[in-house]
């Protein structure tokens, strides 16, 4: 059975159709990319996935548990589901060390030095370990997006949701992030990514899906979806992509 499935899930904001009728499946240790241009919806799936938005039709199972019928305890789906998006949005006023620990501490209840612990083992991981006393302005885009990371899997998550994590950072900045992503691949864990970095799409992914207008118009492996695409708008897409030089 499918880690995640989704099924003919509709999402409206007032008169948009944001999605339409969108299914799909994700299977345990596997990494799907969504691709499509911006405004297509990508982000939108995401965060009907974490349940921060409410799906209009359809339904959403996330480990063998639906989501979407009003019954299920948010706080304990979102302990199994960290999420990641193009602003940090690390506590300021905090220390990287301080952003690291308080799921841990708050949510997980372990003890000051268990999350301590917890969090000094993620951030040496990530190769910040001697940043764990700044504040985040003090570290590149690069790296705050890295503690970010950090943070969600402090949380021992089972699914990891990427939302764009490279768009907002410059492109010298972007490869200690992907590199970050793909040793995440290598350990099995189960990602849905939002992404323009086609290259590492067709690189990591073992599913590719491709969103226009609010429906995944077509969805295989980066092989076939980037050598071999059937539909016209996946080729019209992805023919702009090359000409701009990103594949």
């Amino acid at each position: 059975m499918s880690f995640v499935h989704l099924d003919r899930v509709t999402k409206c904001f007032g008169e948009l159709e944001v999605l339409r009728h969108v299914s799909l499946d994700v299977d345990e240790h596997n990494v799907v990319c969504l691709i499509g241009a911006s405004g297509s919806g990508k982000s939108t799936l995401l965060r009907c996935i974490n349940l921060l938005e409410k799906v209009d039709e359809g339904t959403i199972v996330v480990d063998g548990q639906e989501i979407t019928n009003g019954h299920v305890d948010v706080n304990a789906l979102r302990r199994k589901i960290g999420i990641v998006f193009q602003a940090y949005n690390l506590f300021p006023h905090m220390t990287v060390l301080e952003n690291v620990t308080l799921g841990p501490k708050k949510v997980r209840q372990l003890n000051a030095r268990q999350s301590r612990d917890t969090a000094r083992e993620l951030l040496e991981r990530i190769g910040l370990a001697e940043k764990a006393d700044e504040f985040p302005d003090r570290l590149s885009g690069g790296q705050q997006q890295r503690v970010a990371i950090a943070r969600a899997l402090a949380m021992e998550p089972k699914l990891m949701l990427l939302d764009e994590i490279t768009s907002a950072l410059d492109p010298q900045l972007v490869s200690d992030v992907l590199d970050l992503v793909r040793e995440l691949a290598s350990t099995g864990m189960t990602m849905i990514l939002a992404t323009h970095e086609m290259s590492f799409a067709r690189e990591v992914a073992d599913k590719v899906c491709f969103l226009d207008a609010g429906v995944i118009c077509e969805e295989g492996s980066p092989e076939q979806i980037f050598s071999d695409p059937t539909e016209p708008r996946t080729r019209e897409f992805l023919g702009r992509v090359i000409a701009a030089g990103r594949l």
